[in-house]
């Protein structure tokens, strides 16, 4: 089973920049009801819709009070539980953050590591790539980041006892 994902935030200036669980030093920041991990958010996506279990949003309302500042890193650990719950195992991530400034490629394997060790996989089961937008549009003029996310799911199959 293959997921896509998909989300986006306005960047603010003195928010915070969380990417997979890595604070981002950054001037500007994701403007969020949870603490607006973009990529985490595309990943649960992608997660979810891979397991016909709809998106982020209906698990975790930005309309519940309960949700606000959440930890995006607790947000996909339930997500991974709940398709467990169905039967169901993470193969792999891949996804792309679409964001102008400021450059993360000495964040990307650190951010790689806090994926993986979050969902149980090997580090080159999850790639992250970061490109810009060449300056046109929201990402492109440093008002949002976007993420693109896939992943795979596959059954989990019960070891028999002989």
């Amino acid at each position: 089973m293959v997921g896509f994902g998909y989300d986006v935030h306005k960047l603010a200036k003195g928010e915070s920049l969380i990417l997979g669980g890595v604070k981002i030093v950054s001037d500007f920041g994701t403007v969020a009801h949870s603490d607006g991990d973009v990529l985490l958010h595309a990943i649960s996506d992608a997660v979810l819709g891979a397991a016909g279990m709809n998106d982020i949003g209906e698990h975790f309302p930005d309309t519940d009070p309960v949700y606000k500042n959440a930890d995006s890193m607790l947000l996909f650990k339930k997500c991974l539980e709940l398709i467990e719950e169905e039967g169901l195992e993470l193969v792999n991530i891949d996804a792309t953050i679409v964001l102008e400034k400021p450059k993360i490629s000495t964040y990307k394997q650190q951010i790689r590591e806090s994926i993986a060790n979050a969902c149980g996989l090997v580090v080159k089961r999850v790639n992250i790539k970061a490109t810009t937008n060449e300056q046109m549009g929201p990402e492109g003029r440093g008002e949002g980041v976007a993420v693109y996310s896939v992943c795979q799911l596959k059954e989990i199959i019960p070891e028999k006892n002989c």
